[in-house]
């Protein structure tokens, strides 16, 4: 099969027998897989990662031990938790120090011809939803996590740094659950997207607001911003923190500790309330399609996911 392969900074395309199944796995046929900023950073040493990468995909299950799978369309969690230590059974499987993760620790990822997940990880993507849209799950489901960590009442004012891919899903998801949405990016096209659906977008010019807001998510991809997202929070406010950097952030802590900052880590989330967001057809996924291309066409497609101002690329057979 082909497949795409990183290694030391760098893209190539691989051939090799498709993967063996495990007891209780299902293998997935790839149908649409979608790069990110982690598979990005991934490529520049993020965790020293060598192998597959790939996590955001839609499939076809072809093999599987429980036959009700097989030949449905799905996408899959992509943490692969032990189900047997204490953070498994208090319900924290994507924190469970045992896990795998798809595509990034220790198992192949979707850019792949085929791929593995357990059954226990996945859903079935309804009829209706094409594979231009299910794809987004992934990412959506990150966004999606942020209401879960943090309560932000309908009708407060949340700021949203950053208008890269999962800067624009949070914005509109935060916008949907009745948020007032500030979000500050530096392209106009893009923060259009999420003002669709109801985000007041500005251009970032020479500063952004100081202490205004009970809420940021910082979300640019850049290990700079999280001081500009504590300088905007009121006292006692919270930040969400939403980027994953190869390199070391530095920030001035005593603004954190004098004003009782919170800072949240928010990483994963889970899938179902992504997939009903999904079906509800209120976001705006199809304008942030930026290219699409064959998985042969791996290392032109990685190349164009690296160009400022791109957005979604996509993958598929």
């Amino acid at each position: 099969m082909t497949s795409i392969y990183l290694d030391s900074g760098r893209v190539h395309l691989q051939q090799s027998a498709r993967p063996e199944r495990k007891p209780g796995e299902a293998l997935i046929r790839l149908r649409m897989g979608g790069i990110c900023n982690t598979d990005l950073e991934l490529k520049r040493g993020y965790y020293g990662f060598r192998g597959i990468p790939g996590h955001e995909f839609v499939g076809e299950v072809v093999e599987a031990d429980t036959p009700s799978w097989r030949g449905k369309r799905v996408v899959g969690e992509i943490n692969l938790a032990c189900h047997h230590c204490d953070w498994c059974a208090r319900g924290l499987g994507r924190h469970c120090p045992n896990r795998t993760v798809l595509g990034i620790v220790n198992h192949p990822g979707a850019f792949a011809e085929y791929l593995t997940l357990p059954e226990i990880n996945l859903l079935e993507v309804p009829d209706s939803m094409p594979d231009e849209r299910a794809v987004f799950v992934e990412p959506l489901a990150a966004a999606c996590e942020i209401l879960e960590q943090v309560n932000i009442p309908a009708g407060s004012e949340v700021a949203v740094i950053g208008d890269g891919k999962l800067g624009l899903l949070i914005a509109q998801t935060l916008a949907i659950h009745g948020a007032r949405v500030h979000q500050f990016g530096r392209h106009r096209e893009k923060l259009k997207i999420a003002e669709s659906a109801g985000v007041q977008g500005e251009v970032i010019k020479d500063h952004l607001p100081q202490l205004k807001y009970h809420w940021v998510v910082e979300a640019t991809g850049s290990a700079q911003a999280l001081a500009d997202a504590i300088s905007m929070v009121v006292p006692r406010g919270t930040v969400i923190c939403k980027s994953t950097v190869h390199e070391k952030v530095s920030i001035d802590m005593a603004p954190v500790i004098v004003n009782e900052i919170s800072l949240i880590g928010s990483r994963c989330g889970r899938f179902e309330p992504a997939l009903e967001l999904l079906a509800s057809d209120r976001l705006h996924t199809q304008e942030m399609i930026s290219a699409r291309y064959p998985l042969e066409q791996g290392i032109a497609a990685f190349s164009h996911a690296e160009r400022r101002g791109t957005l979604k690329v996509l993958l598929h057979p």
